[in-house]
Formats: structure tokens, C-alpha cells, sequence
């Protein structure tokens, strides 16, 4: 008898947890709803115009601003170009910038060609080739008529 209200207990706190549990969770269903719904008619009660004149205010200050630097930077760049003028005609700054290009082309072939010649010099180290163009001292002495004082 005692295992049976033993037994019956466990059940019944099962299902009180269980029933616990849905409470719990219609509650939150409940509040997230209620939330919701006092975002939705806060939305629909907010002034529209209101706030669509503040963003106008906004974006016309924006604008404003935007121009006025354009203005500033339209004129900066003319008064630089009226020196450059004065100075340097506009062929002279072409040339002047072929110039430049140049050079930083020229200088990054040669660290390239510095890095291919590094790399050719200890391919040709590690190889073991005989000469077949050019002078070489075996080669003058194989010659039949041995002239090398006239040369």
C-alpha cells in the first residue's frame, strides 16, 4: 500500500510539473502578445507628421552641409588648378606624371628582375654546364693553331 501512494504521488507531481510547465508557458505566450500589441498601437497613434518633418529638417540640413563642402572643394580645386596653370602648364604635369610612372615601373621590374636573377644565379650554381658560347680558357687550348697571344 505504501508503493501505491508512493506510486500515485510521483504521478500526480508529474503531472502538476507538466501542467506547471503549459502555465508557464501560455504566460509568456500571454505577455510577448501583450507586448506586441502595445508596440502596434503605439506605432498607430504615433504622429506622422511629426516625424516626417523632423526627417526633412534632417535630411535638408544634410543637403545643406553636403553642398557647402562641394562648394568649398569645387573651389579648392580651382584655385589648384590656376596655380598649376600659372606654374606648370598641363602637358608639363602630364610628362611629370609619365615621369613618376616610370620610375615606380622601372623600380618594380628591377626588384623583380633582382629576385629572377637571384633565382637564375642559384639555378645555374647548382647546375654543371659547359660553355658553349663565349671564351674559354680549355677551349683556346684545343685549337690547332694556338693563336692566343693574337687574340
Amino acid at each position: 500500500m505504501a508503493n501505491d501512494s508512493r506510486s500515485e504521488r510521483e504521478r500526480l507531481k508529474e503531472e502538476y510539473k507538466a501542467h506547471y510547465r503549459k502555465m508557464r508557458e501560455i504566460k509568456e505566450r500571454a505577455s510577448r502578445v501583450k507586448r506586441t500589441q502595445s508596440i502596434a498601437s503605439a506605432l498607430k497613434n504615433m504622429d506622422k507628421t511629426e516625424m516626417l518633418n523632423s526627417f526633412d529638417d534632417f535630411l535638408y540640413s544634410v543637403k545643406h552641409k553636403l553642398a557647402s563642402v562641394e562648394a568649398r572643394l569645387d573651389l579648392a580645386m580651382d584655385s589648384l588648378v590656376d596655380e598649376g596653370e600659372k606654374n606648370i602648364s598641363e602637358q608639363e604635369m602630364d610628362e611629370e606624371m609619365r615621369k613618376s610612372k616610370a620610375k615606380d615601373t622601372l623600380r618594380q621590374v628591377k626588384l623583380e628582375m633582382g629576385l629572377l636573377y637571384n633565382e637564375i644565379e642559384e639555378q645555374a650554381n647548382n647546375i654543371k654546364v659547359n660553355k658553349t658560347i663565349g671564351r674559354n680558357s680549355s677551349a683556346l687550348s684545343d685549337r690547332p693553331d694556338n693563336k692566343l697571344e693574337d687574340e
